[in-house]
């Protein structure tokens, strides 16, 4: 790869991050930074919420997806410390819930072809305390102990490329043991990060968490919570590509080769692509 000048509780807090994206309007957006915009090219995924991308001249296959499974995982028993939670009316359990999703497509810019293949995996495992014989949905409180996911995917290049298969892979992961906030309730931010990497080059995945807005006739505005609104992608001399979640739209440097652009392309639409941690909101 080239090198380039420097530019300048999942589901509660989704939900939270749509009421605060209605309570805005339609216009809200992200604000890519001008001098990176300046530099860029932006292109608009039609399709990232289904199973079949298209922008530019590039267009993918339709995804083939293997099973989406969500069951619950083996929880531990407390018999004995409940022995004595229940002589105050408490019950003390333990919920493990696992879910898994891959995906294969392939990816064309009218000339080269690369071919993704894509998992995901996660767990969460929470402590729940429920008042016994008090009616009603309060009469419980359940916190998360820890959370784990990890998305991988695999970018094959065809022969006319002559490039090194690419390896992706995010992550996010809670463990509530480390956790220094001490907040009651734990919300799970979907802001995983990661990289790819052919053992040779790498690229550098951020979540931008978005603060700062940009309405549709340019005016600046704040948002009183920071929410996940899309990710960075850069090598160490700068940024190359931002993937702007909320309106699907990917930015490219204005300088990547064809062959870098189809990459960054492949990277962006594995993101979209994903079930488990979606960016479909």
């Amino acid at each position: 790869m080239r090198k380039y000048k420097s530019i300048a509780m999942k589901n509660t807090f989704i939900l939270l991050c749509i009421i605060l994206l209605a309570s805005c309007g339609n216009s809200i957006k992200l604000a890519v930074p001008t001098v990176f915009k300046e530099q860029a090219t932006m292109l608009h995924v039609s399709g990232a919420r289904g199973n079949k991308m298209s922008f530019g001249n590039y267009k993918s296959s339709k995804i083939k997806r293997g099973m989406h499974l969500t069951y619950p995982g083996w929880g531990r028993g407390f018999f004995l410390e409940n022995l004595l939670l229940n002589n105050i009316g408490l019950q003390k359990s333990e919920h493990v819930q696992k879910e898994k999703a891959q995906f294969r497509y392939s990816l064309s810019d009218g000339k080269n072809n690369v071919d993704i293949f894509g998992k995901e995996r996660e767990l969460t495992r929470s402590l729940e305390y429920k008042l016994l014989g008090a009616p009603g949905i309060l009469n419980s409180f359940e916190r998360v102990q820890d959370h784990q996911y990890i998305f991988s995917a695999v970018i094959q290049t065809d022969a006319a490329q002559n490039e090194k298969t690419w390896e992706l892979i995010m992550s996010n992961v809670y463990d509530r043991k480390k956790d220094t906030s001490k907040s009651l309730f734990t919300v799970i931010r979907p802001d995983d990060d990661g990289m790819a990497t052919n053992g040779k080059d790498s690229i550098f995945i951020k979540p931008i968490s978005l603060k700062n807005t940009e309405s549709a006739n340019g005016k600046q505005g704040r948002l009183l919570v920071k929410m996940l609104s899309g990710y960075e992608l850069s090598t160490r001399d700068g940024v190359i590509a931002v993937i702007d979640a909320i309106d699907r739209n990917i930015w490219f440097y204005n300088e990547l080769s064809d062959a870098d652009k189809l990459l960054v392309a492949g990277i962006s639409t594995a993101i979209f692509a994903r079930k488990v941690n979606d960016t479909k909101w």
